[in-house]
């Protein structure tokens, strides 16, 4: 397959990938449930070849061959400015690229949808600084009619269920966004990027500028989703002590190429470089 200017984004038929809904799955110790969602006969969820990222006239990614192994967590780590978030918003369909991404499934990435790809910012961007409640800002994602004329209720139970989903109270529904401690806004953000069950969970960084003891709750709760839903993750994150402890496979970006490791291999990479921890 030729390469483009925006790259070509496939779908591999003769080995399709097809959720398995199955009821819910109960989180130990707590009155937390997951719809089940388990990828059958697919051992990776997808191809990267070739891919090559420019920005601003620089190389930020070259040449790229990966596979991102389905139902696995694997957390890609390098320096700052190595070309992370770069790789997220490629898959996000926000960057052009040129090279090769083949998805084997069934679904139709060429554009993104939340049904496919959930994602979780390092932060939350709110410029404007709207008075907006967390029912507000869900209610912007998930709700067709326009906010002013209100939330109905089949909405607001699906608010609820969607935090209670990942161990938040739904009366969060009433507090300012901006109220919210680092974690709670992290949970929030989860909960949206979870609905309605993807296959594919992209987080860069979510734990940044939290405090230790809900950064490790935080990454607990991942490894808790990934292992009873089955979602493929894609992480980023500079925290290698934690990482290692959670991914299943690491890939490492150094001068825009990635190299595919193990987990306990991670402890190699502190030695002359002071960013990873």
């Amino acid at each position: 397959m030729s390469n483009s200017q925006k790259g070509s984004v496939s779908n591999s038929p003769g080995n399709p990938m097809e959720p398995i809904n199955s009821g819910t799955t109960a989180f130990p110790g707590g009155n937390i449930s997951l719809p089940v969602s388990r990828h059958a006969h697919c051992q990776k969820l997808l191809t990267m070849r070739g891919l090559h990222v420019e920005l601003g006239g620089h190389t930020i990614v070259k040449n790229v061959d990966a596979e991102l192994e389905a139902g696995k967590i694997t957390a890609l780590v390098g320096l700052n400015g190595a070309g992370k978030s770069t790789i997220l918003r490629v898959l996000l369909g926000e960057v052009s690229y040129k090279g090769m991404i083949r998805y084997h499934c069934g679904h139709d990435h060429s554009k993104p949808s939340p049904s496919q790809v959930g994602y979780v910012p390092q932060r939350l961007r709110n410029e404007a600084h709207l008075p907006l409640t967390v029912a507000d800002f869900l209610g912007l994602a998930l709700q067709t009619r326009p906010l002013f004329l209100g939330l109905g209720r089949a909405a607001k139970e699906r608010m609820a269920n969607i935090l209670t989903g990942v161990g938040a109270s739904e009366t969060l529904l009433n507090r300012p966004v901006e109220k919210l401690s680092g974690g709670e806004l992290q949970r929030v953000l989860l909960a949206l990027a979870m609905e309605p069950h993807p296959e594919l969970l992209l987080l860069d960084e979510p734990a940044a500028g939290i405090d230790y003891q809900d950064e490790e709750r935080f990454y607990q709760l991942i490894a808790t989703i990934n292992n009873k839903t089955g979602v493929t993750v894609l992480l980023v994150s500079h925290d290698l002590a934690l990482i290692s402890r959670l991914a299943h496979r690491v890939w490492y970006l150094d001068k825009g190429k990635v190299v595919v490791m193990e987990p306990e291999q991670l402890k190699t990479l502190t030695q002359g470089f002071p960013e990873l921890k």
